[in-house]
């Protein structure tokens, strides 16, 4: 092959050529009289220009390696020096499959194709090629001069780029690392295994959103209050970093202190609203709390900026709780206030971040109806149902937000459970005759409930010390709850007084005073809260014998 037609031909060739005869016409006009004959000698003496030098010459001693090849089947026909040392020598003649099999290795054939074709340039970047280098592949189309035969070539520049492409990779390595530290500092924030009710299934997830090491702020949490009642909460913290990672482990913490207290949802968020400006002002969140109490079929919940929670009933069909919805945590100056969805039992509700149903492009509550329908559909467990609605949300490990999700069912207890989940009421009517009564009720649900003696006598003295201590400090209206779970038995004694009892020490002279303490004794857990109408409910809870 003759190479110095080739080389007429690489791109950019006529171009110089047209600028050198351009210079040579501008010199020729200079010496017509626009300048001093001494200098126009000295505009025309001849200089080297680009196309004088040798082509084979320059490419031979350049540091990056140059293969050219031709024809449909690229056959080889050259390589430089630098080629030679990096691959060994290499025939000329032969197709680039026999010839240049490191180029077939990197997959790069198929682009001198498309190149030859299309007459237009390719670059890859960072192929590591069989020497264990990499390098950046430019690949030119070029032209034989007429007459040479051969159809077109292509003109393979490669530049060693080993020394950034290792750096890339350590930095690609320690922004894994780093991901890797802020997912195990967000998961670590995160409760790490569920509380399980009496009367509820739960699962829930959490998906690290985007590739960065800035962790979110997304929780949950479920938090057993006592007396069969459940707390649920899941919220997202604004932003990215560890200041909302950070921000969101307080707030979840003190969710957790407040929960204790048992206070209506709306009161929860208004203790967190002032707590998060405390905080940091310029950090808001997003929460929702809700409780589950089994007797009443609902959920009550208050929302501070939050999605609305979505129930499916028995039937399939999908509710959305919308209010009320008060702003943000943070924000300060808002009175909050609880609403309520019924959760029965069949029911099966999903709270959830914005991460799972929010979309560049798309409207928000575009999100929230898909997730409807994907939850209208969706049948199984708890964590059955959390996989398919992130799945259904296309969440994928590139998602670009957090997700956090809780997916709670109120399991129908039906055929030999339904023995296990019993309830029985007592309406205390009348003055001192209703201790009792009361006593004599619950000795006959207990024996019904066929409960050992022990857990029997202790349950029926619970019911006495309860029973009295209303009668004697509350007002009418009053009443009287048993329920057993699978795993516990409830007393619980409601009555129109909202002072709550507190356990005290009693003297040796005093006539009171004991019967808290003697409950606090004997059960497992013991507690009291106001009631939404007015007044209040003390309760207690022996745990069941196992077996």
């Amino acid at each position: 092959m003759n190479f110095t037609r080739w080389s007429a031909r690489l791109p950019g060739t006529q171009r110089r050529a047209a600028a050198r005869t351009d210079d040579l016409v501008t010199q020729d006009r200079l010496s017509e009289g626009a300048v001093p004959a001494a200098r126009a000698e000295q505009l025309t003496v001849p200089a080297p220009v680009v196309d004088e030098l040798p082509v084979r010459e320059v490419l031979d001693r350049v540091p990056a390696l140059v293969a050219l090849v031709h024809g449909p089947d690229h056959r080889l026909a050259y390589v430089n020096d630098a080629y030679v040392v990096a691959f060994g020598l290499r025939p000329t003649g032969e197709p680039a499959r026999q010839a240049l099999p490191e180029l077939e290795e990197i997959g790069l054939l198929p682009l001198l194709d498309q190149v030859l074709r299309s007459g237009k340039p390719r670059t890859v970047k960072s192929r590591k090629a069989p020497d264990g280098r990499s390098y950046t592949f430019t690949c030119t189309p070029v032209s034989q001069g007429d007459g040479g035969g051969g159809g077109g070539g292509v003109l393979v520049f490669a530049t060693d780029v080993t020394d950034h492409a290792e750096a890339a990779e350590r930095l690609r390595a320690s922004e894994r690392r780093q991901r890797e530290t802020a997912v195990t500092l967000q998961r670590s924030l995160l409760p790490q295994e569920l509380e399980e009710p009496d009367d509820l299934r739960i699962a829930a997830t959490y998906h690290p959103g985007g590739t960065e090491a800035a962790v979110g702020g997304d929780w949950y949490d479920v938090i057993t209050l006592g007396g069969g009642r459940t707390a649920l909460v899941i919220g997202d913290v604004m932003g990215r970093g560890v200041r909302a990672a950070a921000v969101m482990g307080q707030l979840r913490t003190a969710v957790r202190a407040y929960a204790r207290l048992d206070l209506p949802p709306h009161e929860i968020l208004q203790l967190l609203d002032g707590l998060a400006m405390e905080i940091d002002a310029n950090q808001i969140a997003t929460c929702v709390y809700a409780i589950h109490d089994p007797n009443e079929g609902k959920l009550v919940y208050a929302s501070a900026g939050h999605l609305p929670i979505l129930v499916r009933d028995e039937s399939g069909v999908v509710l959305r709780a919308d209010e009320p919805t008060g702003p943000p945590l943070g924000t300060g100056g808002w009175m909050h206030a609880s609403g309520s969805i019924p959760l029965g039992p069949g029911s099966t509700a999903v709270l959830y971040t914005d991460g799972l149903v929010e979309r560049r492009n798309e409207d928000l509550d575009e999100g929230i109806a898909a997730l409807e329908r994907a939850l209208a559909g969706a049948t199984g467990t708890p964590q059955v149902i959390c996989d398919r609605l992130v799945r259904s949300a296309g969440v994928t490990a590139e998602h670009d937000d957090d997700v956090a999700v809780m997916v709670l069912q109120h399991p129908a207890h039906t055929g030999p459970d339904s023995e296990l989940f019993r309830n029985a009421a007592l309406e205390l009517l009348g003055g001192v005759e209703a201790a009792p009564r009361a006593r004599a009720f619950a000795s006959g649900v207990l024996t019904s409930w066929r409960f050992p003696v022990e857990l029997h006598d202790l349950g029926v003295l619970a019911v006495s010390e309860l029973v009295a201590n209303s009668l004697q400090h509350g007002m009418p209206p009053m009443r009287l709850r048993l329920r057993r779970t699978d795993r516990r038995l409830i007393v619980e004694v409601t009555d129109g007084d909202d002072h709550l009892p507190r356990r005290r020490r009693a003297e040796a002279g005093d006539e009171s005073g004991r019967g808290i303490a003697i409950v606090a004794t004997i059960a497992s857990n013991w507690g009291s809260r106001r009631t939404p109408g007015g007044g209040k409910a003390v309760w207690c809870e022996f745990v069941l014998p196992q077996g």
